[in-house]
């Protein structure tokens, strides 16, 4: 495994999870690999879990090659995600500033909030923090 790149260790995990037709590209400066599988009863099932599996299994391939952590999307799923919680931020913004009362958001993943906050930082009329422990985390943004 020593003599394949990174590409090739992710193509070869798909493969042994049981795909076939697939294609991999990456983004060099983004530092992320797309991944497009076409097989419609696996993406109607489980392309939360097998996202998961994929992030766990590069993640333990990046650090024993200690090489830099990557980003994988699946169908475009991370991407789709992102501008999702962005416009969620966006919105709960507009409704925090309109009704000067607190919102407290579905609990997310430390990325995702992470993204609310950034999103929201050059509010001067809300902050934002995050609230409670574990998979309970949430973000909750506030009128100043």
């Amino acid at each position: 495994m020593e003599n394949l790149s990174l590409p090739e260790i992710i193509k070869g995990l798909i493969e042994k999870m049981g795909f076939r037709d697939y294609s991999v590209s990456y983004d060099e400066e983004a530092r992320r690999f797309s991944i497009l599988i076409e097989d419609a009863q696996f993406l109607e099932k489980s392309l939360a879990n097998f996202i998961a599996d994929l992030n766990y299994l590069v993640k333990l391939v990046t650090k024993k090659y200690d090489w830099a952590p990557i980003t994988i999307d699946v169908n475009n799923y991370r991407k789709k995600r992102e501008e999702l919680i962005v416009e969620l931020a966006k919105a709960a913004a507009r409704k925090v500033a309109a009704t000067q009362q607190e919102i407290v958001l579905p609990s997310m993943n430390a990325y995702e909030r992470r993204l609310i906050h950034a999103e929201l930082a050059e509010r001067p009329d809300l902050k934002t923090e995050s609230k409670g422990e574990g998979k309970e985390r949430a973000v909750v943004i506030k009128p100043l």
